[in-house]
């Protein structure tokens, strides 16, 4: 009995410690992280109740991880509700199998954050920037990507 509740704890150990960790973060510090990036950054915006979004997240896991050695970065931003924060995006992650980076985005006022990483952007989801300070090169989508739109983007951008 002692060793099927050793081997249950140490289960359920390995299962918590392989959950998606989501950090909490206001726009002025992604906003801080984007200005000072020094290799190339895609920041995806989306939501768990987005269709839309869910469909492009695998292309922009995939690709990326295609341009890892060019050190490519993916951010995946999301919008969720804040009784969604951490669990609910967190059992998300674990059930779509996204290993990317995730933050949720401690924020309520789309009129004050959408500003801060494009001036166009109406707060529409999905949404993406593609940046590389070190090339100048800056491209923002407020749409669903294909996955050629996101190797294309990519390409552009190195």
């Amino acid at each position: 009995m002692k060793k099927l509740f050793s081997v249950l704890i140490a289960c359920i150990l390995l299962l918590s410690a392989q959950a998606q960790e989501i950090k909490k973060m206001k726009i002025d510090e992604l906003a801080n992280y984007i200005a000072q990036s020094d290799h190339p950054l895609i920041v995806n915006f989306w939501a768990t109740f987005c269709g839309p979004c869910i469909r492009e997240i695998p292309y922009f896991q995939v690709i990326t991880e295609k341009y890892k050695e060019k050190n490519v970065e993916l951010i995946l931003v999301s919008l969720d509700l804040p009784s969604y924060y951490p669990s609910k995006i967190s059992s998300f992650a674990k059930e779509k199998n996204i290993v990317s980076t995730i933050v949720w985005l401690d924020e309520t006022n789309a009129d004050y954050f959408c500003p801060k990483i494009d001036k166009k952007w109406s707060g529409g989801i999905p949404s993406t920037l593609f940046i590389n300070n070190k090339k100048k090169y800056r491209q923002f989508f407020e749409r669903q990507l294909t996955d050629l739109q996101v190797e294309q983007s990519i390409k552009n951008m190195l």
